[in-house]
């Protein structure tokens, strides 16, 4: 099964409106024709937050209108950018879903909700973790891909590091107890971002809009190009991934942004 994670693409109401000097809707539009060429081999889109900037109505109905028209079932998740009811309401309709788990195959995604209200940070709340648990415990046959718009593991950036999930503990040790977890995915790191847990595969995935530098304390934007993450899941549990990027980044970018 192909899947294809979009994450981080902080839209916006305003068809003009930039990001860090990028037009995120131009940078979007890119990505996506790029996402295109893979259309007929993909079972599903992946869209892990951050996705409307504004958290607008009219942003999240225009993006569910572009997924449906792009031709591919499609699930989303909120980030910390986002309103989690505005996007369920706006987002959910024909091909565009916001569930909590999506079976393919042999396969279980579990879609987590890691936002907290007020915060850049994320955390998983007692209601998600139990519902990740029951989900690995009730699909003990599948393998299982957790997807979440936060990092729970620390990426060797002090400024982003502090607001990656807070109680990684918690849900580290639900996948430990699982041996059906074959990889977790996120956006918010607007990077690429490669490691493992316990034989588990830890993956974060660039923007489609602006990255930030990578293994650096402070923050800073990078000159990498916006890209997305490919994931083929195998039937006997293996995972092969990788990040395809567009030619080149979108015109404007402006380097001496301190902060998003």
């Amino acid at each position: 099964m192909r899947v294809l994670q979009i994450t981080d693409c902080h839209l916006h109401t305003d068809l003009e409106w930039k990001l860090a000097g990028i037009n995120t809707q131009i940078s979007f539009d890119s990505v996506m024709s790029l996402a295109a060429q893979q259309k007929s081999e993909t079972d599903l889109l992946l869209l892990t937050g951050d996705l409307v900037h504004d958290a607008s109505a009219a942003g999240y109905t225009r993006l569910r209108n572009y997924v449906q028209e792009f031709g591919v079932q499609a699930c989303c998740l909120p980030g910390n950018h986002d309103d989690p009811e505005l996007l369920a309401r706006h987002m959910e309709g024909g091909l565009v879903n916001v569930p909590k788990e999506v079976k393919l195959g042999n396969w279980l995604i579990v879609m987590l909700d890691s936002t907290q209200l007020d915060s850049e940070g994320g955390h998983l709340n007692e209601q998600e973790l139990q519902l990740l648990e029951r989900s690995l415990s009730e699909n003990p046959g599948r393998h299982a891909l957790i997807a979440l718009h936060h990092h729970p593991i620390h990426i060797k950036s002090a400024w982003m590091d502090k607001m990656a999930l807070d109680n990684p503990e918690a849900f580290l040790s639900i996948l430990d107890r699982h041996e059906n977890v074959k990889g977790v995915i996120w956006g918010h790191i607007h990077q690429t971002f490669e490691a493992e847990w316990h034989g588990i595969r830890m993956m974060g995935t660039p923007s489609t809009c602006i990255q930030f530098v990578e293994n650096q304390d402070k923050f800073g934007i990078s000159m990498d190009a916006p890209g997305f993450r490919w994931l083929e899941l195998l039937p006997d549990g293996q995972i092969n991934s990788g990040v395809d990027r567009i030619a080149a980044l979108p015109p404007g970018l402006d380097l001496k942004t301190t902060g998003y």
